[in-house]
């Protein structure tokens, strides 16, 4: 019996991570072969070689009667002749000819049985024939009614074969907190990024990426949105740093706080009590600044404090005023004696004075619901670094700011490769994000032991992807658990080879805009159709071709460091804790599998429990669920739907 199409739909209390290639039902292999009867001539009559053997063996057991008989044939013609003839008496001849006929009679009567004997022989033989003839037709009628019976068992077992779906989605649902992404390479985020984003703005949500891979992740995502009715907003950074306008309405006190974590970036092992004088200094010069107070007003007046340069140059410039100079002069004594402080006023400059051009040029923005900051690959790694930071820190205190969500994960975050990031500001910005009930997605290119301490902390899902370190393997290993035996599909391994590596770069949208919202009108569009024509993935689906999507496993292996290690590039090992234990379960993240005709966006438990609701009696002996009758595929999807 079949599911309603209900349990098929996308829902939004899930977040989709990819999809479980699992067979129900295996392959029957081929039809039970048709029994036939041994080739043999049909039968005419008897067997001529046994008549030719039986006649032959009664010649030759009959050759002394002949010739006896012939023999008394002569003799009685002899004594014929010769009474005739007067050479003998006549009584005499008489009893010789009767004797000799009577000789002759018995051996033609022996001669007679012995033809009889011949012919019921082969008759005999031919009876003996015929009963095993009936008998081979017997069981060649019971063989073929017991094949037409396995014909048809094979049948019903092949149509539910051909019929199963076989991509399941996994999913963790909404009251998950963050899910922590651990190893990777660049085009296997790409995958998960793009399923994720685009399940999300599908359910009506908003999305978040904060891309510090410097490997254009989002790419696909982004040209998915534009094809969807969307017009994303992206950053890309330091360039279009003058109209990033993250952070303009923090007050002075969240102002400083972003500017210390910022300033923390170059120097990993400073401590609390350091980062809390960095913000006093920060907060006084902001004091004395006033709000909203530029960066290159905060890096002038810096450079006042640790007598750097010459101060009428900022005069002249309208950076600071002579007031706010002469306030500056005396914040920590008359002359600044205090060298600690004029060392680090040099070094907060030296750091902030990267972001002097921050909302410089801020224009009024289009509402979007996907927006995506990233860090250019041709800028340095420190700077990057530092604006990197300055994102994430900014964002947490925006999130601080901003009421809970009645919507778990309706705005959603991903930070790729944040293990760029230090300790605490990852703590914050997890933080945050569990109080304001928004999404947080965290990908790790390695596990550093500052990402190994807060990896699944709290009620987070663990993902795991490709491992090239042997080390990172191994951790991850023991935290999936090694007696975990996860089966991997022939199609993950053979896209995942032939899909080549991202190239190029985000295009910036921050520089076109003129304030104005625009859309490109064109209306709901299908989200596979979508997938297959925009995508880097759809496109490479489709180049293989519906003969690839073949429905054999590939492999199974168990969840050691080596096989961590040679994971394809979009397979995803997803752990979460549920009521019944920990859910171990193997994923593949490419978002082309939506288009696929045996994907459903239903769980595999959950379409399991439905189907036994609706019929208990589809579950076989053992207690094993029963493989659910599905129907047919999923319908298509609208991206405008319940744009809400």
């Amino acid at each position: 019996m079949d599911v309603h199409p209900e349990h098929a739909q996308l829902q939004a209390d899930r977040i989709y991570l990819g999809w479980q290639y699992i067979l129900l039902h295996p392959d029957p292999g081929p039809p039970p072969k048709r029994p036939s009867p041994a080739e043999e001539a049909p039968a005419q009559g008897p067997d001529p070689d046994l008549v030719r053997r039986e006649r032959l063996q009664q010649d030759l057991l009959n050759r002394p009667m002949r010739i006896f008989r012939r023999f008394m044939l002569a003799l009685t013609v002899l004594l014929v002749v010769l009474a005739v003839a007067g050479y003998l008496d006549w009584s005499f001849a008489l009893l010789g000819l009767v004797a000799a006929g009577g000789v002759a009679l018995i051996c033609s009567y022996a001669l007679v049985q012995g033809d009889r004997a011949v012919r019921y022989r082969i008759q005999e033989q031919q009876a003996r024939e015929d009963r095993r003839r009936q008998e081979r037709d017997k069981e060649l009628f019971r063989a073929q009614e017991e094949h037409a019976q396995r014909y048809r068992e094979w049948q019903e077992v092949k149509e539910r074969h051909d019929r199963q779906l076989t991509w399941y989605a996994v999913a963790v649902p909404d009251d998950v907190d963050r899910i922590d992404v651990a190893g990777g390479t660049l085009p296997g985020w790409s995958a998960l990024v793009t399923l994720i984003g685009a399940t999300r703005l599908y359910s009506g949500g908003h999305l978040t990426v904060l891309d510090l891979s410097e490997g254009a992740i989002a790419k696909d995502l982004i040209e998915l949105a534009r094809r969807g009715g969307d017009d994303p907003l992206v950053w890309v950074l330091p360039t279009d740093l003058p109209r990033l306008d993250l952070g303009a309405t923090l007050k002075p006190e969240a102002f400083a706080d972003v500017l210390a974590h910022v300033v923390s970036v170059s120097e990993e092992h400073r401590s609390t009590r350091d980062l809390s004088f960095d913000n006093a200094i920060l907060e006084r010069v902001l004091e004395v600044l006033g709000e909203n107070a530029t960066i290159s007003q905060v890096t002038a007046a810096l450079r006042a404090l640790a007598q750097v340069g010459d101060p009428r140059d900022d005069l002249r410039y309208g950076l600071i005023t002579a007031t706010q100079l002469e306030r500056i002069g005396t914040l920590f004594g008359r002359g600044v004696s205090d060298r600690v402080v004029i060392e680090r006023a040099w070094a907060l400059e030296s750091q902030l004075r990267k972001l002097e051009t921050l909302g410089t040029q801020a224009v009024r923005l289009p509402p979007a619901r996907l927006r995506v900051v990233s860090m250019d690959r041709q800028a340095g790694v420190f700077g990057n670094r530092v604006l990197g930071t300055y994102v994430a820190t900014a964002l947490t205190h925006i999130l601080r700011q901003s009421p809970a969500s009645d919507r778990p994960w309706y705005h959603t975050i991903i930070v790729a490769g944040a293990d760029k990031l230090r300790g605490d500001v990852l703590d914050r910005l997890m933080d945050a994000c569990e109080t304001s009930r928004t999404g947080l997605v965290l990908t790790y290119r390695s596990l550093t032991p500052t990402v190994r301490e807060r990896l699944g902390r709290g009620h987070a899902a663990v993902a795991f992807m490709r491992l090239g370190n042997a080390e990172d393997a191994r951790v991850a290993s023991e935290h999936v658990g090694t007696e975990h035996r996860l089966e991997l599909a022939q199609l993950t391994e053979t896209i995942s080879d032939s899909l080549p590596g991202l190239d190029g770069g985000y295009t910036s949208t921050i520089s076109q805009v003129d304030g104005k919202a625009e859309g490109h009108g064109e209306g709901a569009t299908d989200l596979a159709e979508d997938i297959t024509e925009s995508t880097e993935w759809g496109r490479t689906a489709d180049k293989i071709g519906e003969k690839e999507r073949v429905l054999q496993r590939s492999r199974e292996f168990l969840v050691e460091p080596h096989q961590l290690q040679q994971l394809p590039t979009t397979s995803v090992i997803v752990t979460d804790a549920t009521a019944q234990g920990r859910r171990v379960r193997l994923a593949d993240a490419n978002p082309a599998i939506l288009t696929f005709p045996r994907t459903t966006l239903g769980e595999l438990e959950d379409l399991r429990e439905a189907v036994l609701s609706l019929d208990p009696r589809q579950a076989p002996e053992g207690g094993e669920e029963a493989p659910p009758n599905l129907g047919p595929p999923p319908p298509r999807l609208d991206w405008r739907k319940d744009r809400t």
